[in-house]
């Protein structure tokens, strides 16, 4: 069976690159193998998660690109060096251009901590999001897997699953709980359904 390429980009822990990892390993993605991971954050911990796994990594530190022009560009060079097909946002802390996008049009998706369009959009990324949800006083949230455009969390969207908020619940304890029942749920999934579309494969 081909499996198709794909290369996580990752700015920190990588835990949901690790949700990927553990569903290919468990066979819930035939149709993907996940063969680079690539970061803009020199210290982040998904690399020493990709090394466990003996899965090729590539650092394009914010602090050396400091030009996104240029930090782009070295990450479409080391993507067409890899052959990748197919990119997965996971954590990645940098909005990239529309030409980056349409370098990779219908073939990068992003996984994003709330049920889209609520809590979304510039500024609404990692624990400020929970932090906005309880704010808000919500009752249910969750996460989104969306196709990225140009506009920042505006992609059509693939898969969303929904977690209850419980009173009592912290930004740090609301976080875990979407990453858990949601995030390490919906992620895996949608990246199955892509690797079969980019395939021509129905269903």
């Amino acid at each position: 069976m081909r499996k198709t390429r794909i290369a996580v980009l990752c700015s920190g822990g990588g835990t949901n690159f690790q949700a990927i990892v553990n569903a290919q390993e468990a066979g819930l993605i035939p149709h993907g193998e996940v063969v680079l991971v690539v970061t803009d954050n020199a210290g982040a911990y998904v690399l020493t998660r990709a090394a466990r796994y003996h899965i090729e990594s590539a650092v394009v530190d914010k602090k050396e690109y400091k030009d996104r022009r240029l930090r782009e560009e070295k990450i479409l060079s080391v993507m067409r060096e890899k052959d990748i097909e197919f990119i997965v946002f996971a954590g990645f802390m940098t909005i990239l251009s529309a030409d980056f996008v349409s370098a990779y049009e219908g073939r990068i998706i992003n996984i994003h901590p709330a049920l889209i369009p609520s809590f979304c959009g510039p500024g609404y990324y990692g624990l400020k999001v929970h932090e906005e949800v309880l704010a808000r006083g919500v009752k249910v949230t969750g996460a989104t897997v969306h196709y990225v455009t140009e506009v920042c969390d505006g992609g059509p969207i693939l898969l969303q699953k929904a977690v209850e908020v419980r009173e009592g619940d912290t930004p740090e304890v609301l976080q875990k709980r979407v990453m858990r029942e949601a995030e390490w749920v919906i992620l895996p999934e949608a990246v199955e359904l892509v690797c079969k579309k980019l395939q021509g494969i129905e269903g």
